[in-house]
């Protein structure tokens, strides 16, 4: 090769690199994270793209996180957890419940009732993530966090004070556990994935919806139906379970001081984060509601308990269910009750 052509060669490509920012030099790794919220919504805007930001400082810019909401990378919700598994996405979040029965153990914190503090309860489902769920149901990919929001409510069209107004309602519940419950309420539940409420509500497939305060603003939900309903103290109705999940090459591969970065910003610290960012949200959402003159109801503790009775059918099919599977659903039934109890401030 002539010698002034090679220098010449070697002096064009030194210009070329020199011309790239100093941030493009030092990121190693970029991650796409897809998921199904719009980028306003709580978890992308107050989670997700936060916890990226402290990603990129912890690794002095080596990491980098390229969000796509609102299923902006292609395909509908209940593909998320493949598209984690199969690289479509290096991460998705999704809620778990949009595979009906595809993950059975982790159904244990959707039953009616079980969630009574959203941040020990995804303290208890990390932690149930780590010494089971890991192995056992989530073995394609990788889970980065694993928590639950607030407490669900019910948000009708018309007034919902007691059970009896149940009947009659079609409602839409997010996952087949909460839709087994609605049944069981007395309601025609209609599985559906979040984003679909709006024109659901606007075309009258659905009379109403169960979801936390925190997620109705991201859906215009007060503007569609003006009623909601309550549980007085502590009790939730139901709570949903929410996944970070990672393809695990990816994970696999990456290099160890920035995997080590990832651990260290991810798990507890991260599912706690969630669950705290979520439930704080309720509050100014619920806001909204009282502002926009919608009627709130709350269900003193005696029509509660009713409402508990009335569901609690529900435990028992899940338990024969999980027995018939050769999961003992009792003990994690047990388990995750004691794990709440013990994580509770």
């Amino acid at each position: 090769m002539d010698r002034r052509f090679f220098t010449k060669t070697l002096g064009a490509a030194a210009l070329a690199l020199a011309g790239l920012p100093m941030a493009a030099q030092a990121q190693d790794v970029t991650l796409r994270l897809h998921q199904f919220l719009p980028p306003v919504a709580t978890v992308p805007a107050q989670i997700l793209k936060p916890w990226g930001e402290r990603l990129a400082e912890a690794s002095d810019g080596r990491i980098a996180i390229q969000h796509f909401d609102a299923m902006s990378l292609g395909g509908r919700p209940p593909e998320l957890i493949d598209q984690a598994r199969d690289g479509v996405a290096d991460m998705t979040m999704t809620l778990v419940g949009y595979t009906p029965g595809r993950f059975p153990r982790t159904e244990v914190f959707e039953l009616p009732f079980m969630m009574t503090d959203p941040v020990a309860t995804s303290l208890a489902f990390w932690e149930m993530v780590e010494s089971d769920f890991q192995a056992s149901e989530y073995q394609d990919v990788k889970i980065l966090g694993a928590w639950v929001h607030g407490p669900g409510l019910v948000h009708t069209a018309d007034p919902v004070n007691s059970l009896e107004d149940m009947q009659g309602k079609t409602l839409r519940g997010p996952t087949r556990v909460i839709t087994d419950l609605l049944g069981e309420l007395g309601a025609t539940p209609v599985g559906m994935p979040l984003p679909a409420i709006p024109e659901a509500l606007s075309k009258g497939v659905i009379n109403g919806t169960v979801i936390p305060w925190e997620v109705t603003p991201a859906v215009r939900l007060t503007e569609l139906v003006s009623n909601h309903t309550e549980f007085a103290g502590d009790e939730a109705l139901y709570t949903a379970t929410i996944v970070l999940a990672m393809n695990k090459a990816k994970y696999d591969a990456l290099p160890d001081d920035l995997r080590a970065i990832l651990d260290e910003e991810s798990g507890a610290k991260l599912s706690a984060f969630a669950a705290e960012v979520m439930y704080a949200a309720d509050a100014p959402a619920r806001q909204i509601a009282v502002d926009a003159g919608n009627t709130i109801v709350t269900l003193d503790e005696a029509e509660v308990a009713r409402w508990k009775e009335a569901a609690q059918p529900v435990i028992e099919r899940w338990v024969a269910e999980m027995d018939g599977k050769g999961i003992d659903g009792q003990a994690l039934i047990d388990q995750a009750r004691g794990l709440i109890d013990a994580k509770t401030n």
